[in-house]
C-alpha cells in the first residue's frame, strides 16, 4: 500500500475519476464526497465502518432521504475505488443510505388548471411569448427542465409531416428521443422565435431575456423559476407544485385519457415500466371509493345520533349544513 491515510489528494483525484465516468448528473454525489471529507473524516487518519455509519446518522438528522442516499452512494464508490487502487480497505461496503419512498413528491394539475396557468401568461412581450411556448411544450411533451435547457432551435425537425423536437434526456449523451410538437405548441414556439429574431440552429430554443445574459441559454434553475412564478400568479402556490409538476401532469393526463401503459412509458421516456406504474397507481388510489363506501355504511349511526340531539344541536347542525352547501355552490361556479 502507498498510504493508509485518507487524504485530500485522494478525494480530489477521485472527483476527476468520478465525474469523468458518470458525468454532470453526479455532481450532487461529488458534493457529498466533499462533505464526507470536510465534516466527518477530516482528521481521522484511519476511518472505520463505524465512522461511516456515524456520518450517515448525522446526515439523517438534517437532510432529506434523497440527499442522504446520494452522499452515502458517493462514499461507497469512493472506498470501493480506494480498495481497487490498493490504497485503503473498503470500510463502506454495503452500507445503505436512506429509504426513499416511491410515491410522488410533487402534485399534478388538471386540464382546467393548466388552461388557467396558460391564460395568465401575457403574450404581448417577448418574455411572455417565450414563457407561454415553454410551458405549453413542457405540459404537452412531458419535458424535464434539463431537456428544456438543452434544447436548441435546430432540434426542431419535421419528419414525414410530423413536427418533432429532439431532446437530450436525463443521463443521455445524444438527442435521440423526441417529443411530438402539437400544432398549437409549434405555433407558439414559432411566434416566440419570430419576435426574438433568432434563426441560428445552434442557439438555445428558449433564451434568457435578463440584462446580464440576454440571448443566453436558460439554466434548469431559471426554467424552474419561470414556471413557478406563473403557477403562483395563477393562484397555485404550493411547495408541491413546481416545474416538474408539468411533467407529472402530462403523464397523468395521458393515463387518464386511456392511453396504454406501454405508450405512456414511451412518451415519458421512462427506462422502466415500474416508474410509469407509479403514476397509474396514484390514479387508481384516487378512484378508490373505500372511504365513501364506509361513510355510507355507517350513515345509519349518524341518523341515530340525530334522534338524541337537542334544539341547540339541531340549530348548529342546520347552520353548518347551510354553510357547507353555500361553499360547495360557490366552489362549483
Amino acid at each position: 500500500m502507498l498510504c493508509e491515510v485518507l487524504c485530500l489528494r485522494c478525494v480530489s483525484f477521485f472527483f476527476f475519476f468520478f465525474q469523468a465516468e458518470d458525468g454532470i448528473r453526479d455532481l450532487v454525489r461529488s458534493r457529498g464526497l466533499g462533505d464526507v471529507y470536510k465534516r466527518q473524516l477530516k482528521g481521522i487518519t484511519q476511518p472505520t465502518r463505524e465512522d461511516i455509519l456515524a456520518y450517515r446518522d448525522y446526515l439523517k438528522e438534517g437532510h432529506k432521504p434523497a440527499t442522504v442516499q446520494n452522499y452515502i452512494t458517493a462514499t461507497r464508490l469512493f472506498f470501493q475505488w480506494l480498495e481497487q487502487e490498493r490504497l485503503y480497505p473498503n470500510v463502506a461496503n454495503k452500507i445503505k443510505g436512506a429509504r426513499i419512498e416511491k410515491g410522488h413528491k410533487k402534485d399534478f394539475l388538471n386540464s382546467q388548471q393548466i388552461k388557467a396557468v396558460l391564460g395568465t401568461v401575457d403574450t404581448q412581450s417577448l418574455q411572455g411569448l417565450r414563457d407561454y411556448a415553454m410551458i405549453a411544450l413542457m405540459v404537452t411533451g412531458g419535458l424535464r427542465t434539463i431537456e428544456v435547457s438543452r434544447a436548441d432551435i435546430g432540434d426542431m425537425r419535421e419528419i414525414a409531416g410530423q413536427a418533432r423536437l429532439y431532446i437530450q434526456g436525463k443521463g443521455k449523451e445524444e438527442k435521440a428521443d423526441y417529443a411530438v410538437l402539437q400544432p398549437e405548441v409549434k405555433t407558439a414556439i414559432d411566434a416566440y422565435l419570430a419576435r426574438r429574431g433568432e434563426t441560428d440552429k445552434d442557439q438555445p430554443l428558449f433564451a434568457s431575456t435578463s440584462n446580464n445574459s440576454t440571448g443566453g441559454r436558460l439554466s434548469t434553475r431559471s426554467v424552474s423559476g419561470i414556471v413557478k412564478a406563473w403557477l403562483q400568479r395563477a393562484g397555485y402556490d404550493s411547495d408541491r407544485l413546481t416545474a416538474h409538476s408539468l411533467r407529472h401532469t402530462a403523464i397523468t393526463l395521458a393515463l387518464m385519457a386511456g392511453k396504454p401503459m406501454r405508450e405512456v412509458q414511451q412518451f415519458a421516456r421512462h427506462t422502466s415500466p415500474v416508474i410509469t406504474e407509479v403514476y397509474a397507481h396514484d390514479l387508481e388510489r384516487a378512484k378508490n371509493g373505500c372511504e365513501e363506501a364506509i361513510a355510507r355504511a355507517i350513515s345509519v349511526s349518524y341518523t341515530h345520533l340525530r334522534a338524541h340531539e337537542t334544539v341547540l344541536d339541531l340549530v348548529c347542525r342546520l347552520l353548518l349544513e347551510k354553510k357547507n352547501t353555500t361553499f360547495q355552490i360557490n366552489h362549483n361556479t
